[in-house]
């Protein structure tokens, strides 16, 4: 009994130091950006443009085309993820098609995002001619976020127990009234926590907006969604690597913004997740 007991506290001492190896990194990485980019957040920073070739100034439009970006990635990437989900989870079955499609799925989740990046600069831009926009921007990182989406979201339906549907099926309900009403309610939880994952994701990436959005500056807000814009990804890059005599402080008070950003969309989504499930636990 002893040496049982010795063993399980000497697996529980092993899980524990190994958490510490995987959180101490994390919280380096976030203390030393905090250290040098406090310093930079200034409210000129966070609400005026850059001046002197990015040296000066602040990162306020950079801010507002990251989070249109987000918007947008948001508005394509949901409806098609969430869609893709239902219909092989609920509709489509167990056939060579629907094993086909999972099998792309899970390959375009491991496919680098400057590929993107070409992918959606040669099919929009070029081909389509739409012109590097925030629109552009949008679809390809709707494109490059649907995989993680789908993955998410289908897993988050099969994890609802069968007999949810069949209670919802005995009572008259039809197929997509069981699908809306039951299942979705039950699974949005972790289907909003995917998503947003996702989405955070896509806020961080460079060169899928590189090739198709971004631009190094532009001295004005984009008027409508064919206009180019300023993205925090991008315009960190171009400040560490090609702009001479940027302050170091400004190059990681915008890497402390863009973390920010998404820190804050993965709080949004544990608030909402906590909120559902209290809501359906009631």
């Amino acid at each position: 009994m002893m040496n049982k007991r010795l063993k399980e506290k000497a697996g529980f001492g092993a899980l524990a130091v190994l958490t510490f190896l995987a959180v101490v990194p994390v919280l380096a990485i976030i203390g030393y950006l905090v250290w040098q980019g406090w310093p930079a957040l200034t409210w000129e920073f966070l609400t005026q443009p850059p001046r002197k070739f990015l040296t000066e100034g602040g990162i306020y439009p950079a801010i507002i085309g990251t989070l249109a970006l987000t918007v947008g990635t948001i508005m394509v990437a949901m409806p098609l993820g969430i869609g893709t989900a239902i219909y092989l989870v609920e509709y489509a079955g167990e056939n060579v098609f629907t094993k086909l499609i999972r099998i792309a799925i899970i390959n375009l989740a491991g496919v680098p995002s400057v590929v993107y990046g070409l992918f959606g600069m040669g099919m929009f831009v070029l081909t389509l001619g739409l012109g590097r926009s925030l629109a552009v921007g949008a679809l390809t990182l709707g494109i490059l976020t649907l995989p993680i989406i789908i993955s998410t979201a289908e897993e988050a339906l099969l994890a609802v127990p069968d007999s949810y549907r069949y209670a919802s099926l005995a009572l008259g309900a039809t197929k997509w009234q069981t699908v809306r009403r039951v299942v979705l309610p039950v699974a949005l939880p972790a289907i909003l926590t995917g998503t947003i994952l996702g989405i955070g994701r896509a806020a961080g990436e460079t060169a899928p907006i590189m090739f198709t959005a971004a631009v190094v500056y532009t001295p004005r807000l984009p008027d409508s969604i064919y206009d180019q814009v300023m993205a925090l990804p991008y315009h960190l890059y171009a400040i560490s690597t090609e702009v001479p005599n940027v302050s170091q402080h400004m190059a990681f008070g915008a890497a402390l913004v863009l973390l920010a950003i998404v820190g804050a969309m993965n709080l949004v989504a544990v608030v909402i997740r906590t909120r559902m499930r209290l809501k359906r636990l009631r």
